[in-house]
């Protein structure tokens, strides 16, 4: 069959995704028009007639583009979004082009040798178990979701209960333990799986759990325990104590599982590895390649360290799927139809290297410090401790705080989400870009400046 019909789009895409990229550095950060405004402009009654391919990639470049946000750009810091890698973003329209559902082994046999790649090379770089299994998923959700279904199925099992088979009504309670300033992806995915809400630890005034209130409620009765630590706090980037809350916990024969969204790529990094001391020593960990590693949307991994309790909670078995042994890509996550998301994993990890990926994480790090120093010159008051990618500033009073992220934002020069920590507002900057460079982080203490001098006006 020839490529013919392909060619036109694919030039217009291509076309139209380097004009994209090009425009970053210089465009406005945040989107011109808002949802409502897209959706207003974008509304018509279907189509009757066919349209021409690459015409309709040209009208959806077009029509798309005043309602983006320019989230790849070195002057994006809110919330924790990477950017993209050149060699993630190509192998990802590779992805796109080979097609490939990434569930047996069988059926894809390149993109799930490519996975299975790229999965052991991130358990070497982050001194896992090498006999974990990863499942490559959406994102850092899905990975808490997947992990904890493995949890759920083993703490029962030790305790006699078959959940696959019996459910959960009747059987054991599974008691939850987690710090006070969790992530909220932890929550909805214990309610996702039926737990309910989980048991609050204390944290400190980091948001790092109390290890001290953890032996306290672990002690407090004798049931199935599941117990979630974080790797990198939302708010203050900080760690909990993993290697002494693993250890109370393993006294307890508790299954550990580690959110380390962004911060569990620490451990590639010599200077900050220290962050993760005796995270090896969990059970599964959740992470999202999209942040800290800057591949495309979407790419979460789960990675559990036994993998019958993966398999028991995540297989399936059916006549029409072709599977060679256990632990096919289907046994390891929710789905039975995807993309090889893992592929942009490969690519990025590939050209990298172990030295650029450590070099990667501490350059983000550093980032964020110097944006603490800089931040405190024009009398930001600096809420945390400043240990790794995260900064969380106040400007005084809360409406004050407020009136700056909104004149910040509305500057357009560069992006810092607005939020609450310890019932304060404050604005939260995220550094999670490998493009970020020193003249980014120049504009956007500028852009700052200048809110902040239009706060002040404006009372």
């Amino acid at each position: 069959m020839s490529n013919d019909p392909y060619d036109a789009a694919l030039d217009c895409a291509a076309g139209a995704a380097k004009a994209w990229l090009a425009s970053l550095p210089t465009r406005r950060v945040a989107p011109t028009l808002d949802a409502g405004e897209m959706l207003a402009a974008l509304w018509t009654g279907l189509p009757e007639q066919p349209a021409d391919a690459a015409a309709v990639i040209a009208e959806l470049a077009r029509v798309a583009e005043p309602g983006l946000m320019g989230v790849g750009c070195g002057s994006f810091h809110g919330w924790v979004m990477g950017g993209v890698l050149p060699a993630a973003l190509a192998a990802d329209w590779l992805v796109s082009a080979w097609d490939q559902n990434t569930v047996l082994r069988y059926a894809a046999p390149a993109t799930y040798a490519l996975e299975e790649v790229a999965g052991g090379w991130v358990l070497d770089l982050l001194g896992l178990p090498p006999t974990a299994e990863v499942g490559f998923v959406t994102g850092a959700t899905m990975a808490n979701f997947t992990c904890l279904s493995a949890a759920r199925q083993a703490v029962l099992h030790r305790v006699g209960w078959d959940v696959a088979r019996d459910g959960l009504a009747g059987g054991p309670r599974v008691r939850v333990l987690v710090g006070a300033e969790r992530h909220e992806s932890v929550d909805l995915a214990l309610r996702y799986l039926g737990f309910g809400a989980p048991t609050a630890v204390p944290a400190d005034e980091q948001g790092r759990l109390r290890v001290d209130a953890l032996a306290e409620a672990l002690g407090a009765e004798d049931t199935p325990t599941v117990v979630c630590l974080q790797a990198g706090n939302l708010h203050s980037g900080s760690f909990d104590p993993l290697e002494e809350a693993i250890a109370v916990a393993r006294r307890h024969d508790a299954w550990v599982h580690v959110d380390g969204a962004f911060g569990l790529w620490t451990a590639a990094a010599p200077s900050l590895a220290h962050l993760v001391r005796g995270v090896a020593r969990a059970d599964s960990w959740a992470t999202d390649a999209h942040k800290t590693l800057n591949t495309p949307y979407d790419c979460g991994l789960a990675i559990v360290a036994d993998p019958v309790a993966l398999r028991s909670a995540m297989g399936i078995r059916a006549d029409y799927l072709v599977t060679e042994s256990p632990g096919d890509p289907l046994d390891r996550v929710p789905e039975l139809s995807r993309r090889a998301r893992g592929v942009p994993v490969w690519a990025a990890l590939r050209a990298l290297g172990r030295t650029g990926i450590a070099e990667l994480v501490e350059r983000l790090a550093g980032h964020a410090r110097t944006m603490a120093d800089r931040l405190a010159a024009l009398d930001a008051e600096i809420l945390n401790d400043v240990v790794y990618t995260q900064v969380s500033a106040a400007f005084g009073s809360d409406q004050r705080t407020e009136a700056v992220v909104r004149e910040l934002l509305a500057d357009g020069t560069t992006w810092m989400s607005g939020s609450r920590w310890h019932n304060c507002a404050v604005m939260r900057v995220s550094m999670s870009n490998w493009s970020t460079g020193a003249a980014d982080i120049d504009a956007s203490v500028a852009a700052v400046a200048r809110a902040v001098r239009a706060a002040a006006g404006s009372h």
